[in-house]
């Protein structure tokens, strides 16, 4: 099988990226990977507008240089045949009257929730390869009103839109977020809910459901069957139930669960020492090929404490591949031209990586032309 990252030629399918929230960064760290990784880039394409795409572009063009050149296309298959150093952007819906960068804004939010909703069905259609979704803002996906205000996050969205595709009930297509870079990977039990709700969601089926999703995407990237660690919930893992029972009378009988279906799975081991334990650093490989972490939080801080330039947010339990920059929309310095496009294009690799069916990550990253 050749490089899942080589320019793709007719016979496959594109890649398709999100344009993101308008007002934000996702734009600007699009145009900016088609301008400085194009053969990274090759045979994809955005989902969004044409104006503000240009916009994005003109933004990270150096002083002297010219702009990178936009295709408008009609179909997804029209990507590839848009040489490198070019942008192929597919207009969703009308144009996008311009927003002002750094501010909410319910028209960007919407047309975000829309590209989202356009993507997820081409993907399910089998239409595109994979779907790379660059930030939304969840407070203007709100501010958009029905149905973008009942989803808190893209995880959400893409599973509403995947139990539609399926004739299936929310809950009958069961998601859970991984976050991974080269040095740790971590899955959650729960995700965007208050810590309260987060407390509440350890449950006996919600941490096996998890183990078992953990299991079944990971052994598909790497072939083999996953060491899957556990975090508990309480400090030191509840120390016998000295500081919580839930490891003795939730997480573990899970565990027992979750072994008698093939999973290999241990702990529930002390928090704030598993992810250590897990880390691939300096040429040593970790203990465990993935931590289950109980909530956001847990399992969020550690990967992004390696550096949020370097993680990508995966979707597990879905019939499609979709990845995410480990970012927001960062409105603090939208428009400046400064945002970082290296999450962007770590999640583009891993989208191809796992669409190709070439299992693990490529190793190395790509460098700057």
């Amino acid at each position: 099988m050749g490089n899942p990252l080589d320019a793709p030629n007719t016979s496959e399918k594109p890649l398709a990226i999100t344009m993101g929230d308008a007002a934000g960064i996702g734009p600007e760290i699009i145009a900016k990977a088609y301008r400085e990784q194009p053969a990274w880039m090759s045979g994809s394409f955005v989902v969004g507008d044409v104006a503000t795409m240009r916009r994005a572009a003109h933004l990270v063009t150096p002083s002297g240089r010219l702009a990178l050149p936009v295709a408008v296309i009609a179909t997804p298959q029209e990507a590839l045949a848009v040489p490198s150093h070019c942008m192929a952007v597919l207009q969703l819906g009308a144009a996008l009257e311009s927003v002002p960068f750094g501010r909410v804004d319910a028209k960007a939010g919407a047309l975000a929730g829309q590209c989202v909703e356009w993507a997820a069905d081409a993907a399910l259609q089998g239409q595109i390869a994979a779907l790379v979704t660059a930030p939304l803002h969840k407070e203007a996906l709100h501010a958009a009103g029905a149905p973008y205000n009942q989803f808190p996050g893209h995880t959400e969205l893409l599973q509403d839109r995947t139990a539609r595709f399926l004739g299936k009930s929310v809950a009958e297509v069961p998601v859970r977020m991984m976050l991974a870079n080269d040095e740790l990977r971590t899955v959650l039990v729960s995700i965007h809910m208050s810590m309260r709700h987060a407390l509440e969601a350890v449950t006996f089926d919600n941490v096996l459901q998890t183990l078992r999703i953990t299991h079944q995407a990971l052994s598909q990237v790497l072939g083999r069957t996953p060491r899957i660690a556990v975090a508990g919930l309480n400090p030191h893992a509840g120390e016998g139930g000295l500081f919580g029972r839930e490891e003795l009378e939730i997480i573990g009988p899970a565990m027992e669960a979750a072994r008698a279906l093939g999973c290999n799975v241990s702990g529930p081991w002390a928090p704030d020492t598993v992810f250590m334990r897990a880390r691939n650093a300096g040429g040593a490989p970790g203990e465990f090929d993935v931590v289950v972490a109980m909530y956001h939080d847990q399992g969020l801080i550690p990967v992004k404490y390696l550096g949020v330039e370097k993680g990508v947010n995966v979707t597990l339990g879905l019939p499609l591949v979709r990845t995410s920059p480990d970012h927001g929309t960062a409105f603090d310095i939208a428009g400046t031209g400064r945002a970082d496009a290296s999450s962007l294009i770590e999640a583009v690799r891993m989208a191809r990586a796992l669409s190709s069916g070439a299992g693990n990550l490529p190793p190395g990253r790509p460098k700057a032309n």
